[in-house]
C-alpha cells in the first residue's frame, strides 16, 4: 500500500474509503466544537434568569447537518429545488453541446474558418463570465431563458476548443488509411473524426459537469424563484449554516451521480476502449440510450416552440423512457451473462 504508483485490491479500496470517510467526520465534528460558541439565552418569563446554549456558528455538526434535511424536505421544498436545478442544467448543457460540436468541427475542419476564428475562440476561456449576467438579464429577461442561456455559454466557451483540439489530435494513421481507401470527405468524418472525437469528448464533458453546476447557481441567485441556488442563497442570508451544508452535500451527490453516469455511458458507447472482443447487449443498452436522448431533445424543443401541449406530450415522454429503460436493463441483463459465462 505504500509503493510508489502502486495497485489497491478492491477489498482495500472498500476498506480504505470507508476509513477515510470516518476521518472527514471525525475531524469535521472536532472542528464544529472548536469554533463552537455558547450563546446567552434570557428567560421569557424571567429577565434575570439567563442560562447559556451551545451554538455553531461557523461550522455545523454533521448530526445537525442530517437532522436538517426532515425541514427542508418539508417546509422549504429542498426535492422539488433540485429537481428544477437539474432539469435547467440538463437544458443548459443540451444547447452547450448542440453548439460546440458542429461549431467545433467546422471551425476545426475548414482551413479559411481556422484561420478566422481560432484564437477568438481560445480567448473565450478568459471571459468572467459572472461579470456577464447583467448582459444576459438585458438579452434574455430574468426567467428561465435566461438561466439556460447563461449555462449554455458558460460551458460552451470551455467546450468549443475542446472540440477543436480534439480533432486537431485525430491520428493521421487512420486519416491516411481511409483516404488511401478512397473515402469521401462525409465518409471520413462519419468514420475517422466522429469516433475519435466522440470517444475522448465524452470524457471532457464529464469534467465539465462540476462547472456546470458552478454556473447555475449564479443563475438562481439572480432572482431567487426557485431552484437548489436560490434555496442555499436563503439559508445563507438567514444563518441557517446546517441547512446549506445540508444543500452543498446534495449538490455533490448530484454531480457525482452524472459523473458515475458518463462514465457508464462512455463504455456503453465506446467498449472498444474496454474490451477487445463485442459484448452481447451492448447494442441494446446503446439504443435504449439513444431513444431516451431522443425523448429528451424532443421535450425541450417542445417547451420552446409548443408550449402549450406540454400536459398531453409528458405522458407520451415517459411511457417512451420507461421502455428505454427496460430496453436497456435488458440490454445489461445480457452483458452480466455473458460476464458470467465467461468466468466459468
Amino acid at each position: 500500500m505504500f509503493k510508489l504508483h502502486g495497485k489497491l485490491t478492491t477489498q482495500q479500496t472498500l476498506v480504505l474509503g470507508i476509513l477515510g470517510l470516518v476521518i472527514f467526520l471525525v475531524c469535521w465534528f472536532l472542528l464544529a466544537e472548536a469554533f463552537s460558541e455558547q450563546k446567552a439565552v434570557v428567560s421569557a418569563t424571567d429577565s434575570t434568569k439567563i442560562s447559556y446554549e451551545k451554538v455553531y456558528p461557523l461550522l455545523p455538526r454533521p448530526d445537525r447537518v442530517v437532522k436538517s434535511y426532515q425541514e427542508l424536505s418539508q417546509k422549504d421544498g429542498l426535492w422539488s429545488n433540485t429537481s428544477r436545478s437539474i432539469w435547467l442544467n440538463l437544458k443548459g448543457y443540451f444547447w452547450a453541446v448542440i453548439l460546440a460540436i458542429p461549431l467545433g468541427a467546422i471551425i476545426a475542419l475548414i482551413p479559411l474558418l481556422r484561420g478566422l476564428f481560432s484564437k477568438h475562440v481560445d480567448a473565450l476561456r478568459y471571459l468572467p463570465l459572472t461579470a456577464l449576467t447583467g448582459l444576459f438579464i438585458i438579452w434574455f429577461g430574468i426567467e428561465d431563458q435566461m438561466k439556460i442561456a447563461f449555462l449554455a455559454f458558460g460551458v460552451l466557451v470551455y467546450l468549443l476548443p475542446i472540440v477543436v483540439q480534439r480533432i486537431d489530435e485525430t491520428e493521421d494513421v487512420y486519416l491516411k488509411t481511409a483516404y488511401t481507401l478512397g473515402a469521401s470527405n462525409w465518409q471520413i468524418i462519419k468514420s475517422v473524426y466522429m469516433p475519435s472525437v466522440f470517444s475522448k469528448l465524452i470524457d471532457d464533458i464529464r469534467v465539465l459537469t462540476a462547472i456546470s453546476w458552478t454556473y447555475i447557481i449564479i443563475a438562481e441567485l439572480l432572482n431567487r424563484e426557485g431552484g437548489i441556488g436560490a434555496l442555499i442563497y436563503i439559508k445563507a442570508r438567514q444563518g441557517q449554516i446546517d441547512k446549506v451544508f445540508a444543500i452543498l452535500i446534495v449538490i455533490i451527490l448530484i454531480g457525482f451521480l452524472q459523473d458515475r453516469l458518463f462514465a457508464y455511458l462512455d463504455k456503453r458507447f465506446f467498449p472498444n476502449k474496454y474490451y477487445k472482443t463485442t459484448v452481447a447487449g451492448n447494442e441494446e443498452v446503446r439504443y435504449g440510450v439513444w431513444i431516451i436522448l431522443g425523448t429528451f431533445t424532443l421535450k425541450v424543443l417542445q417547451e420552446i416552440f409548443l408550449p402549450h401541449i406540454s400536459e398531453s406530450i409528458n405522458s407520451f415522454i415517459w411511457i417512451v423512457v420507461l421502455a428505454s429503460v427496460g430496453v436497456v436493463l435488458y440490454g445489461e441483463f445480457r452483458l452480466r451473462t455473458q460476464a458470467k459465462s465467461a468466468a466459468n
